[in-house]
């Protein structure tokens, strides 16, 4: 998929996110707010997510044989991230990049929610990295 196709269908996306439609085909979004490793550029990125407690999970599934581009970006600047949920201004988040037991227990909860990531996952020779994001207050950063 070119990057032009992909980032007028992101936008369509953040579009309906921004005016509260929580799901697109079966899959809750949200819009992750990143700003670019190399140009220092704003990006948003429409994301599925499922809930873990206090935390948001998200997959950096796409992208093909590396990780997509919001994960690098996400990696190297993780004091600029931000969620913006359904009909929601952004919030700042926290970044946990989940490895071991965590991210096993996180893999089989989204495997159980969403079977087409699991899918996607098993025909990869990647292992497609699990994020743990946490809304922090816009006040005080905690």
């Amino acid at each position: 998929m070119s990057r032009w196709f992909q980032r007028k269908s992101n936008e369509r996306i953040n579009r309906k996110i921004r005016r509260g439609r929580e799901k697109v085909m079966g899959m809750r979004l949200l819009v992750l707010h990143t700003v670019g490793r190399r140009s220092g550029r704003p990006h948003a990125t429409p994301l599925m997510w499922l809930e873990d407690g206090d935390g948001l999970l998200v997959v950096a599934s796409g992208g093909g044989s590396r990780n997509p581009d919001w994960h690098a970006n996400l990696s190297a600047r993780p004091e600029r991230v931000a969620v913006e949920l359904p009909g929601m201004e952004p919030v700042p988040a926290a970044v946990a990049c989940l490895t071991g037991a965590d991210r096993e227990q996180a893999w089989q909860l989204i495997a159980a929610e969403q079977p087409r990531v699991a899918k996607y996952q098993s025909r990869s020779e990647r292992e497609y990295p699990v994020i743990r994001l946490t809304l922090r207050n816009a006040t005080t950063g905690q």
